[in-house]
């Protein structure tokens, strides 16, 4: 398992580049566009809730980062048909787009195979996987125009290895480790775009207050404290790197959510 925690990014890592963030709204989105804002890069913020994403926008402007924008969009209910014209959309404003950061994620139910929800587990799949794929689809063609193009996929330790009761949250994210590593074998030697799966580890989240009410969050990073590996897999300094499973701090023996 390949490992970047410790490193530093240039001031101008991601000057010029075009990327998209999803769930940029809150937690680990929120603090990834931002870094990748401070950075250089133009960031497109993607998410449901306008005015969280304005908030995002406006922090990433006084800031002094170049102008943002903003692409509202519901996950649990986009089609095909939606990724599409957000495509089109894109080209237009941007021609290009040089990275993918796939963050947004719900967590489901903690709760045995058996007694899950059906409505649930569609849900979770939805949002945590076939969004990631439909969006990738869509984009592609995109990210073929960058010279130097990443797309990261956030994984999970239970994406990894499975663990009782993770149910479709532990499965999206398998399948999205499955799809990394198809999509970056199909690409490799043919294109300027390189695949990696991130797992962000237990990180001060929402999400993880959900998954673990009882935890002391102040024993938690914060998602500002783990950027280096989003910066290094969103940067030119891991071109080449491709299929790879990262993770952005060291591995605990509890689930990283």
């Amino acid at each position: 398992m390949l490992c970047e925690f410790d490193y530093q990014a240039p001031a101008d890592l991601l000057k010029g580049r075009v990327i998209l963030v999803t769930g940029a709204s809150d937690g680990i989105g929120r603090a990834a566009a931002k870094s990748f804002a401070a950075h250089g890069a133009t960031i497109i913020l993607v998410g449901r809730t306008i005015k969280k994403l304005e908030a995002v926008y406006d922090e990433i402007e006084e800031a002094g980062g170049a102008q943002p924008a903003i692409f509202p969009l519901n996950f649990e209910t986009a089609t095909y048909k939606d990724y599409g014209e957000m495509a089109e959309l894109l080209q237009k404003e941007f021609g290009c787009i040089d990275g993918i950061l796939h963050n947004a994620g719900i967590l489901g139910s903690l709760t045995p195979v058996d007694a899950y929800s059906p409505q649930v587990w569609d849900q979770v799949m939805q949002v945590n996987f076939n969004s990631a794929l439909l969006m990738t689809q869509a984009l592609l063609s995109l990210m073929h125009e960058s010279k130097d193009a990443s797309l990261i996929f956030t994984s999970s330790s239970v994406g990894r290895k499975g663990r009782a009761f993770w149910g479709a949250y532990s499965i999206s994210k398998f399948a999205t480790e499955g799809l990394m590593e198809t999509l970056a074998d199909e690409l490799e030697n043919i294109s300027n775009i390189r695949v990696n799966s991130l797992n962000p580890g237990a990180t001060r989240t929402g999400m993880r207050q959900l998954a673990f009410p009882g935890e002391n969050p102040a024993t938690l990073r914060t998602p500002d404290e783990i950027m280096a590996t989003y910066l290094y897999l969103m940067g030119p300094d891991s071109k080449g790197v491709n299929g790879q499973k990262f993770n952005a701090q060291p591995a605990k023996v509890d689930v990283d959510v």
